[in-house]
Formats: structure tokens, C-alpha cells, sequence
């Protein structure tokens, strides 16, 4: 999670919203890394978690993310959370909930609906606080 949260401070100074994510390989090591990039790119969806998802996928060569962990510090939103199951990446770890979008068990759980054909694991809280003070302090300073 440090290492997502780094990435999230390297949005903040291009003045996106800090989110920061890392994909891990099945074997724990770092694959991918990513962050907010919208305002840099004016792309709607570079979601640090897509950012991470299409960069694990190239370094693998292949779409399918099975055995593969993501760590981002902020709850993933619908499309990320839908990302995250058609890539069938197997555990998402995240840091501070989010209560107006998030899709991994606040306002919704995208990632865990028993319709879907995949299921990710979720491990949620880790360094709450941190990734959550993180935000704020962003915010604040707007």
C-alpha cells in the first residue's frame, strides 16, 4: 500500500485526484503501477486502477490478470470494479472506502456479485487512515 500511496502523490503533484495503484504478479512481485492520469491525459477513464490493469496486461502479454492482486488507496468506483472482474484479477486490496462511489462494498459491490462469473477477493482497510488523510489533504487544498 506504501508503494500505491507514492503513486497517488505523483497525481497530486500533476493536480489529479490522488489515487494510486499497483498490481501484483501470482508470485507477489511488482508487475504494474498506476495513478490518476485524467487531468493529464483528458481521458475519463485513466482510473489509476485502469492505468495499472492495462499496464499488467502488457507486461504479461495477455488480457486475463488470474493470480494477480491490486493494491490502490482508494475503493474502486463501477467501472474500475467492473475492470477489475472482466480482467479476473483474483484479490483487490484497498485503503479508505468510498461512500459515493464506491463498487467494492460501500454503495455498491460490484466485484462480489454472485451474477457475475468472477469474483475477486476483498481486503479492505489497509492504512485506511492514511489513504483516506491523503484525499483530504488534497481537497483542502483546492
Amino acid at each position: 500500500m506504501r508503494r500505491a500511496l507514492a503513486e497517488a502523490e505523483l497525481a497530486a503533484r500533476a493536480g489529479d485526484v490522488p489515487v494510486g495503484a499497483v498490481m501484483l504478479g501470482p508470485d507477489g512481485s511488482l508487475l504494474a503501477t498506476g495513478h490518476n492520469e485524467r487531468e493529464a491525459t483528458g481521458d475519463p477513464t485513466a482510473h489509476a486502477e485502469i492505468v495499472a490493469v492495462r499496464r499488467a496486461a502488457a507486461a504479461l502479454g495477455q488480457w486475463r490478470l488470474s493470480g494477480c492482486t491490486l493494491v490502490v488507496t482508494l475503493e474502486p468506483c463501477t467501472m474500475c470494479a467492473g475492470a477489475l472482474v472482466q480482467s479476473r484479477v483474483d484479490r483487490v486490496v484497498y485503503g479508505a472506502r468510498d461512500e459515493k462511489a464506491g463498487a467494492a462494498g460501500s454503495l455498491w459491490d460490484v466485484v462480489r456479485d454472485r451474477r457475475l462469473n468472477h469474483r475477486p477477493e476483498v481486503i479492505h482497510g489497509v492504512l485506511e487512515d492514511v489513504c483516506a488523510d491523503q484525499l483530504t489533504a488534497f481537497f483542502r487544498g483546492l
